[in-house]
């Protein structure tokens, strides 16, 4: 140790540091020793406090102490999950190296790097490259591409856990697993923000037997302030969005009293429509005021960046657009618009603000309903206790498998067996068997049992060295515009089944609906005929009842964590000496709320049976997200008609959900355990949706991925409707003629993963069958079921007559009173 403490390095970097006025964190010299000492690992720490130098300086102090051991070229490749974070991060490393003293070379390297500047990297590596794992495996893919990596010493994963438990943390595992390969004695390190499963995380980052590892968390942690804005007055029946508007002349003033606020919003709408109200609010903002999200172009969205940077804007409206770590000074505030549905996100975003280390993070709660004030008050609670959600690791994505193995055939081509034994190593898929790798191989080479006939599966060739190589230059080209795991979100158009557009709706609402279910859109009642491609063919409905959509901006779902510290804030939210000024403010909607119906305590689960002139009303509270409410409401359709026939409106938001009928529902004390049952739960699941449409869906997007369709083409660019097309026909004729395809085998597993949310549901089942379930049937509607209530109306109303009926059940419901 004191050998590295008297090291020539330590002392120069050192020494700039404090002509900065500035010393080392702990953690930071930490790394430094660690690294020294070969060591691979992760480094833990708050926003804001240097994780990006603890592994950068690292590789210039082992450089400056052992030169010799660094050839020209190549010697730290930093992989970042976004483009924007990597134009800051040269920036900061380039004054550095320069103020160092070192001759060193940073520069960027992905999408929007010119070709020119892509050809001379290539004839000559800088010294260090920031990129993104879609550019890395774009760069496997070239001829020769092992030149590039061969004397690198250090890869640096920044913010892991945004890639981790996605697609682009397999093609980032895959790349780490080709370097090593490239180079055996690369030093591997990750950069993360504490999430809840840190030693996991690690694993899949590190999962070498031969690598010496440690990990590195920081002793500081970031102060977060958290304000929450309350409205002026308490409404005992809230509704979502209703606060919104009204809380503009209270963010005015906040806006006012620091030099740069960040505003978040969870949707792209949300932002639109909350800088028109700041703007209209306050006429003064314009061109001192932006707006930041992923449909603006990209030319305006790097000058609001550099606008935030240099001070000259004082609000940015914006979505998670600039939730990671792009380092903006100014920013001294931040505000958060309605529910940031997770502890992390919040604590990302609080983050944003008082960048620098010992400034304390500001953050405003702005609520867009009473009871989001509960939120706020667990948040709190949560962040005390640094309660942070886990990121689950995706494992056997074969789609992405399949791509790295084209990629490598691309490139320099790969033996079968030698590739086999890394792909083994490599976390996501530790699982692999041997008849799955014949499989992978058999598909890329013939395209499988079912697609051999058809010769444009036939990709890879095997030389006469025994090398797995793509000899078409047309198959080169293709696969190389189409790398990469991210899939876009698809729109589908509503037509009329004789003729006659009606408006666009989310492709994941309509593919869990079956021909004859009932739909609402622009305000019509209409019936699903069949989809088509990208169009979903309807047709008039004479039923009086109907599901209300659900649109993307809903399917950010509240955390399982964030739900966990909500049902704890409820269930002694009446409990007397209560501290948190949001739950004292909330007592009169807590007693409304316990008068006319209950509040459920933490091993309650609460069921409310409403009966009104619209017809009987079925609310449920699992407090579980919106995604887990959409299955679980049409898991109860599926029971509760199968004791009687019926047709339900359902409805849901975070907290609970709504099934609505114009028939009595046959639910009660003796039948409720068995209409919650957790005895052929996804037997039912699957029989209450559509899961083979899902699947179907879900397919498509495995299929771009894998190659079995091509979306990108020179000068053209499929649109969905395109490759809906081409993957479903694959899909239909895999289900009929290759059931046990790798493929439509993983559509299925992430249907149930990701859009069912299979563990979650089920141990949300399995709390329900150990609480007391409570069954009120109340007069009328009560805070909990109001906001549902409105939500099921949205669909099928103009603002203007929404606001009306609401008024309407308001002044019944306190006429009952």
């Amino acid at each position: 140790m004191s050998k590295f403490n008297e090291s020539i390095g330590l002392q120069i970097v050192e020494n700039w540091m404090a002509e900065k006025g500035q010393k080392p964190f702990p953690f930071q010299s930490q790394t430094w020793q660690r690294y020294s000492n070969g060591f691979s690992g992760m480094v833990v720490a708050p926003t804001g406090f240097g994780k990006t130098f603890s592994v950068f300086l690292a590789v210039v102090i082992d450089y400056l102490n052992h030169p010799e051991n660094y050839p020209k070229g190549l010697k730290l490749l930093w992989i970042s999950p976004l483009r924007s974070l990597a134009k800051d991060l040269a920036k900061a490393m380039t004054e550095a190296v320069d103020a160092i003293g070192l001759d060193w070379s940073v520069q960027v390297r992905n999408g929007d790097t010119p070709t020119s500047i892509r050809r001379k990297q290539e004839r000559l590596m800088p010294d260090i490259l920031l990129t993104t794992p879609e550019t890395m495996h774009l760069m496997f893919s070239q001829k020769k591409n092992k030149r590039f990596f061969k004397g690198v010493k250090c890869v640096a994963i920044d913010e892991w856990h945004e890639l981790l438990g996605n697609k682009r943390g397999v093609l980032t595992e895959l790349a780490i697993s080709q370097l090593r390969y490239y180079s055996p004695k690369l030093q591997i390190w990750g950069i993360t923000a504490t999430i809840g499963n840190l030693e996991e995380a690690k694993e899949v980052l590190l999962p070498y037997a031969d690598l010496k590892i440690t990990q590195i968390k920081a002793k500081e942690r970031k102060k977060i302030d958290i304000v929450s804005v309350l409205p002026d007055e308490i409404e005992v029946l809230p509704w979502a969005g209703h606060l919104g508007a009204k809380m503009v002349d209270k963010i005015l003033p906040i806006i006012d009293a620091n030099t740069t606020t960040l505003i978040f919003t969870n949707t792209r709408g949300q932002s639109e429509l909350w800088y028109q109200l700041l703007l209209n609010a306050n006429p003064e903002l314009a061109g001192v005021m932006a707006i930041h999200h992923g449909s603006i172009d990209k030319k305006l969205r790097n000058w609001i960046e550099d606008s935030i940077s240099s001070g000259y804007l004082k609000a940015v409206v914006c979505t998670s657009s600039l939730d990671l770590g792009v380092d903006f000074k100014p920013v001294d505030c931040v505000i958060q618009i309605g529910s940031a549905k997770g502890i992390a996100r919040f604590m990302q975003r609080a983050g944003r603000s008082g960048h620098s280390p010992y400034e304390r993070s500001k953050i405003y709660f702005v609520p867009t309903h009473s009871l989001e004030l509960v939120e706020v008050s667990a948040l709190k609670t949560a962040v005390k206790e640094n309660q942070i959600e886990s990121r689950e690791p995706m494992v056997l994505a074969f789609d992405v498998l399949i791509q790295f193995m084209v990629t490598l055939a691309v490139g320099q081509g790969f033996d079968s067996e030698k590739l086999f034994q890394r792909i083994l190593e490599v976390h996501a898929f530790h699982y692999i068997t041997e008849d799955d790798w014949r499989w992978c191989l058999h598909f890329i080479t013939k395209g499988g049992k079912t697609l051999s006939s058809y010769e444009e599966f036939h990709k890879v060739l095997q030389d006469e060295n025994g090398l797995y190589k793509v000899k078409s230059r047309r198959i080169s080209m293709l696969h190389r515009m189409n790398i990469g795991a991210i899939v876009s979100e698809a729109s589908m158009m509503v037509k009329y089944f004789s003729g006659g557009y009606i408006g666009m709706i989310e492709e994941f609402f309509i593919s869990k609906l079956k021909p004859g279910d009932s739909f609402i859109l622009a305000g019509r009642i209409l019936e699903l005929v069949k989809v088509k491609d990208m169009t979903a063919l309807v047709r008039r409905s004479k039923a009086k009842k109907a599901v209300s959509p659900s649109w993307l901006g809903g399917r950010l779902p509240l955390t399982s964590n964030l739900s966990h510290f909500l049902r704890l804030k409820l269930s002694d939210a009446l409990e007397p000496g209560r501290l948190e000024k949001e739950l004292r403010f909330l007592n009169p909607l807590m007693m409304r709320q316990e008068s006319h119906s209950h509040i459920p305590k933490a091993d309650e689960f609460l069921i409310e049976l409403i009966e009104t002139k619209d017809g009987h009303h079925l609310f449920m509270y699992p407090f579980e997200g919106r995604l887990v409410h959409e299955v679980f409401s049409a898991l109860m359709a599926y029971r509760i008609s199968k004791l009687k026939p019926l047709t339900f409106t359902i409805a849901m938001n975070d907290y609970g959900f709504e099934l609505l009928s114009d028939q009595p529902l046959p639910i009660n004390d003796d039948n409720i355990s068995a209409l919650l049952s957790r005895d052929n739960l996804m037997d039912d699941v699957i029989a209450s949706i559509n899961a083979s449409e899902m699947a179907s869906r879900k397919f498509r997007d495995i299929a771009v991925i894998a190659g079995l369709v091509v979306q990108s083409q020179p000068g053209n660019r499929k649109n969905n409707k395109s490759l809906q097309s081409s993957s479903g026909l694959i899909f239909r004729v895999l289900e009929d003629y290759e059931p046990d395809n790798l493929l439509l085998r993983q559509a299925y597993a992430e249907v149930f993963n990701q859009q069912l949310e299979e563990v979650r549901l089920q141990s949300a089942f399995e709390r329900i069958s150990k609480s007391k379930i409570i069954i009120k049937r109340a007069k009328s509607f009560t805070p909990l079921s109001f906001p549902l209530k409105v939500d099921s109306l949205r669909g099928t109303m103009t603002n203007e007559n929404l606001d009306k009926r609401i008024q309407r059940i308001k002044a019944q419901a306190f006429k009952i009173d």
